[in-house]
């Protein structure tokens, strides 16, 4: 083992590995403008050579310039002067599926445009760029006091939200300012972003290639995915936002990011830049539990059945197979996180971890008499408001999945109630498509077996008529519970199986009583049921959301040598680490990266498996093993490789970067052992997984023969 690893693992403090514990050197997702002089001399000393403000300027071109929020789901970085775009491929997998078909299945066998006038555009499709971040903590806390209500509290903090907001954008609309909480709230930061909405799809690789593993290998290290698409960002003549235009021309960014070819050894630094969604590293043990129990149980029980029908469909139609491919890997990508997330809280003892803090929080307010009016009651209240909530949000929690995240039908119903006519034609133009665009890719005799086999699924799950929508009465006395028939009923007789009923709407055509319909009607009863449960629980969600603060503030009150990372929340984070393996257990351990040899292995493996199945030209190609400058010093080709940075959701598409700033992979994955991960950081088990950049651009140089595109790129050995 590498000793400079060695060394790097020493340092790491094992203490209460439950976000609570004391920050290690590899551990958070740190905001930019925030790190101290302590994490800046850490991670100089581990082999970062930029200073802070190549790393970050509100002011001036850094690296940060190079990092974009994609689609507001992902994370993608810009790699050359005319907007040209890396992020994963199943960052890019909706776009590539909207563009694929049986006689062009971009899915099956990559996209490659040769010239610009062959790059796709995709109407939904954005990129955000961060201008800048200030903390507002003060101006915020302004308004609030300890006597408003949660409901209260939340109005104030809205309203001078938008009064900073609006202050920050100075009339400037190419610009969109949004305030966010930090630290359960107890913070408030504001970011400047400016959007591009016309984004263009450049390249993807077959998803033998962009997929391989499938859901075998997903969140599973060793790894031989290679897991990225190409896109390329689109502005007006005057390097400004606008939506798609034949005349609109590539984007030439402030700050576009080097590649490297130099690779990465065990011990080496490592960076993330990207916009990871959501942790909840602070939450009590009483969360964790609810979490675990509630709604992982609903998306683990609720999605597992309804990605059955949908795959056993997916397999005897190619069809259905492009029609549903993305919005099945979205769904089954959640649903096994659930899987491992349950998995490795019980295994890691994160509850019990988490208890034994909150003891040592409870003996700190004990041994300090001006801390007991604030927190003495904290953890007791927060025990007795979650488990007054457990049976509704149960309840609730099955709902959404069988429903509001289950067939497509109730789903469109949704879309169209919260239509708006009366909106802007922009919007309305934009929403319009967006339903469409579901309406081509919903088969109904596939949803009506989702909405029946859902009907059953929630009413065994709960049992208790109370918490049934108004629907089931129907179910029960018109149909006598037969769940088929009822399902025929509903999609027989509502408009809005298809554009028909969005068309009476938008016509406003008065022989169509929206309300009336259906699918309306029975989506109608399941907001109402939703409200229901939402009044009945609103007590105990305001006692946890309020002590859930108080929790992080005490915590930050007795850790003040402590430098507290904020949970993610969807805007810029840097991580840092170091590259290297792990060992799940006393007899097992895992090497730092994965060659195109493992791919071979893994084929022969699982012959017969889609799910390794590659095209032979992709396989005749790397068994010549002709790899050029992208190949390591003994001429082998490196898939992928794993470090010990902080990443969550949302950071997908994030670039890792080596200590001079130059690209060396794209983030796209977590390990199995450390499924917890976003409720804890686990020093010796958590690796994020990245596709090594020279495995991408020999697949773009050498699969697709897209030289143009490597001519683009700032690359070289660098010394």
């Amino acid at each position: 083992m590498n000793r400079t690893f060695i060394k790097q693992c020493t340092l790491l403090l094992l203490g209460l590995l439950t976000g609570f514990s004391t920050a290690q050197a590899d551990e958070g997702m740190w905001m930019l403008n925030k790190l101290d002089k302590n994490t800046q001399k850490q991670m100089k000393e581990m082999g970062l050579q930029l200073s802070l403000s190549e790393l970050y300027s509100p002011r001036r071109p850094s690296l940060k310039d190079a990092i974009v929020s994609f689609g507001g789901f992902c994370s993608g970085v810009v790699v050359s002067p005319d907007g040209l775009v890396f992020t994963n491929h199943h960052c890019g997998f909706d776009a590539i599926q909207q563009h694929s078909s049986t006689e062009h299945d971009y899915l099956r066998d990559g996209f490659v445009s040769q010239s610009i006038e062959e790059e796709l555009p995709n109407p939904n499709l954005f990129v955000s760029f961060l201008v800048r971040t200030e903390d507002v903590t003060k101006q915020v806390q302004r308004v609030i006091t300890p006597q408003m209500d949660e409901t209260e509290r939340q109005n104030a903090i809205d309203s001078i939200s938008y009064i900073l907001e609006e202050k920050a954008l100075k009339g400037d609309t190419l610009l969109r300012a949004e305030v966010s909480p930090y630290y359960n709230g107890n913070e408030f930061y504001l970011s400047v972003y400016k959007d591009y909405y016309d984004v263009r799809l450049v390249y993807a690789p077959p998803s033998s290639v962009g997929k391989f593993g499938g859901d075998t290998d997903n969140w599973v290290w060793p790894r031989h995915t290679g897991d990225f698409s190409v896109f390329r960002i689109y502005a007006d003549k005057n390097n400004q936002p606008a939506s798609y235009s034949p005349d609109n021309v590539p984007y030439h960014p402030v700050h576009y990011a080097p590649v490297s070819l130099n690779g990465y050894q065990e011990g080496d630094f490592c960076m993330t830049f990207g916009y990871p969604g959501e942790t909840e590293r602070y939450l009590s043990s009483y969360g964790i539990e609810e979490r675990m129990l509630t709604d992982n149980a609903a998306m683990i029980k609720i999605r597992g059945i309804k990605q059955k029908i949908w795959k056993d469909a997916m397999e005897k139609s190619d069809s259905i197979r492009i029609m549903y491919a993305s919005k099945y890997a979205v769904s089954s990508n959640y649903w096994k996180n659930s899987i491992g997330m349950n998995q490795s809280i019980e295994k890691l003892k994160v509850i019990e971890k988490k208890r034994e803090l909150e003891q040592e929080i409870q003996q700190w307010i004990k041994e300090n008499p001006s801390k007991r009016g604030r927190y003495s009651h904290m953890l007791t209240d927060l025990e007795l408001a979650y488990r007054n909530r457990r049976s509704i949000g149960h309840a609730a929690a099955f709902l959404s999945e069988s429903f509001a995240n289950g067939p497509e039908l109730i789903l469109q119903a949704l879309a169209i109630l919260n239509l708006d006519v009366s909106n802007e034609n922009t919007h309305l133009e934009k929403d319009f498509r967006k339903i469409l665009e579901t309406y081509a890719n919903i088969d109904l005799s596939i949803d009506k077996k989702v909405f029946s086999t859902m009907l059953k699924a929630y009413k065994e799950e709960v049992k208790d008529s109370i918490y049934l929508p108004e629907g089931y009465k129907v179910l029960s006395e018109r149909f006598h519970n037969d769940y088929e028939a009822y399902t025929d009923y509903l999609y027989n007789e509502s408009k809005v199986t298809g554009p028909l009923g969005l068309a009476l709407v938008l016509k406003q055509d008065s022989t169509y009583n929206l309300f009336e319909d259906p699918a309306v009607s029975f989506t109608l009863d399941m907001i109402v049921k939703f409200f229901e449960f939402n009044e009945d629980m609103r007590t105990s969600t305001e006692t946890i959301d309020r002590n859930e603060r108080l929790l992080n503030e005490a915590l930050r009150e007795m850790q003040t040598e402590r430098n507290f990372y904020p949970d993610a929340n969807s805007t810029m984070r840097l991580s840092y680490g170091i590259i290297g393996g792990y060992s799940p257990s006393n007899q097992l351990r895992y090497d730092y990266f994965t060659t195109t040899r493992g791919i071979f292995d893994k084929v022969k493996k699982y012959k017969g498996d889609s799910d390794f199945e590659v095209q032979p030209e992709v396989l005749n190609m790397l068994s010549e093993r002709d790899f050029g400058r992208y190949a390591t010093p003994d001429g082998e080709m490196n898939v992928c490789f794993i470090s010990n940075n902080d990443i969550t959701g949302g950071n997908s598409g994030s670039g890792m970067f080596n200590g001079r700033g130059e690209l060396i992979g794209l983030a796209f994955d977590g390990n199995w052992e450390a499924m917890s991960s976003d409720l804890i950081y686990e020093p010796n088990l958590q690796r994020c997984i990245g596709v090594d950049i020279r495995y991408v651009l020999y697949m773009i140089e050498n699969y697709g023969k897209a030289d143009r595109l490597i001519k683009e790129l700032s690359i070289g050995k660098s010394n």
